[in-house]
């Protein structure tokens, strides 16, 4: 293929001297025109995989993000690097959007950011149908799948892409998919004999910590305590966990501000912003931060409440150390979040997302309360191989889990419930 080689755009356009493990490999396939489907972990460089192809290839690139607030960060870092970018979505008005549609016609952009809603638009198609496209990219490509852990309906009506250009490559991108979940994909997208890469999901700066939650606002602040000066994010469940917990951390004297969906737009830039400048230290956020969040140095992330799943854990705990340097993970564990997640569950209309949300909740508790190493449960649960015995880098290989002969208390326990006439909580109990 004529043009220039992806190395000089590399550091033409971005900077970069070397690529990433299996960039490179990516990059060539889409390049040759061969549909791709790439597993690569949080921070390991997704995005460049379909923007360098999108700025070789003729046409424009069509970029399918759930995410209206990442379109516009991704559009924008493209911008500032000199790159014909743009998005199209709800924020625009009609003239903005025309504007941009002309912009296509005459060639003047090579990528394009839309939601999957605007792609599936009849309209939209026949628009696309009359210029040079590039290829698709599918961004966080897990919402796919019904087995994934955050299925979205109309990702499902991608399909039309095949059947509308079948000679345009697609490459799916996501940071997390199960082996059953990457079978999902390729089928539901008539990916044609696609090139599979599906990076390590072993982060080896990363330390593993779950602790029992039992005085949270206070196990948070000694943990804080240890991380004088340094940046992290401290994941909440609800909004008003995050408003809460933010003022208690202000009230100990730690640079906190809270985000979550409900703030103003503008608050939740400036908060962004004024992170990424370390002119505050600690974000207290639901899992709405973080999406696309090009900080290297977070030195810490602590979930105060227990995720849904073993996906969300992971992509937000690789939010930090992207530069290599370690990192600390804790989770606060207790049986009481788990029980308000179940319920929530158990209130979905649908039986399928359901059962996959229980049981990948149950895999959660799992991973919280097995006594294996940390690391070899997550890298298992993703499909990748571990047979080491100890990894050295989490509570359970640092100072194994305590246990005690608990014959006598099951005896107690057992008596008890057999006096109770009536149903009791465990609590009661």
């Amino acid at each position: 293929m004529n043009g220039p080689l992806p190395e000089e755009v590399l550091h033409r356009w971005f900077g970069y001297t070397t690529f990433r493990p299996g960039q490179k490999e990516i990059i060539t396939k889409v390049l040759e025109g061969q549909d791709v489907l790439a597993v690569i972990a949080t921070g390991g460089g997704k995005s460049l995989c379909y923007q360098i192809p999108a700025l070789i290839r003729e046409g424009i690139g069509i970029v399918i993000s759930p995410l209206i607030a990442l379109m516009k960060d991704q559009v924008d870092c493209l911008a500032e690097s000199g790159i014909p970018a743009a998005f199209l979505n709800s924020t625009q008005d009609f003239r903005d959007r025309r504007s941009i549609e002309e912009s296509i016609r005459d060639g003047l952009l090579k990528i394009l950011y839309i939601s999957p809603e605007r792609l599936v638009q009849p309209v939209f198609l026949e628009f696309l149908k009359s210029i040079r496209i590039s290829l698709f990219a599918i961004d966080e490509a897990h919402c796919i799948s019904q087995w994934g852990h955050e299925f979205r309906p109309e990702y499902r009506q991608l399909s039309v892409i095949r059947r509308t250009f079948p000679e345009v490559p697609i490459i799916a991108l996501t940071a997390t998919a199960t082996p059953s979940v990457r079978n999902d994909i390729i089928t539901e997208l008539s990916l044609h004999s696609p090139a599979i890469f599906v990076g390590s999901f072993n982060r080896e700066n990363l330390i593993y910590r779950v602790e029992k939650k039992e005085d949270g606002e206070q196990q948070l602040v000694r943990f804080l305590q240890t991380h004088q000066n340094e940046s992290g994010i401290v994941y909440c469940f609800s909004k008003k966990q995050v408003t809460d917990l933010a003022a208690m951390l202000q009230k100990n004297r730690f640079s906190a501000l809270p985000y979550h969906a409900d703030l103003p737009k503008s608050v939740r830039h400036e908060t962004q912003d004024r992170f990424l400048r370390d002119e505050v230290r600690i974000i207290v956020a639901t899992v709405a931060f973080g999406m696309g969040i090009n900080k290297p140095d977070v030195r810490f992330v602590v979930h105060y409440d227990l995720p849904k799943n073993l996906e969300h854990y992971y992509q937000e705990t690789g939010r930090a150390g992207r530069d290599g340097d370690p990192a600390e993970c804790l989770l606060l564990y207790s049986r009481g979040d788990y029980r308000k997640i179940e319920y929530l569950i158990e209130q979905m209309a649908d039986g399928t997302e359901r059962q996959v949300s229980l049981r990948k909740l149950h895999e959660m508790v799992g991973y919280c309360e097995s006594r294996a190493c940390r690391r070899a449960v997550l890298l298992t649960y993703f499909g990748e191989p571990w047979d080491k015995p100890t990894c050295g880098n989490c509570d359970s290989c640092h100072s194994g889990r305590k246990t005690i002969d608990g014959r006598y208390h099951l005896s107690v326990i057992t008596a008890c419930m057999d006096e109770l006439s009536d149903d009791y909580g465990v609590s009661y109990l």
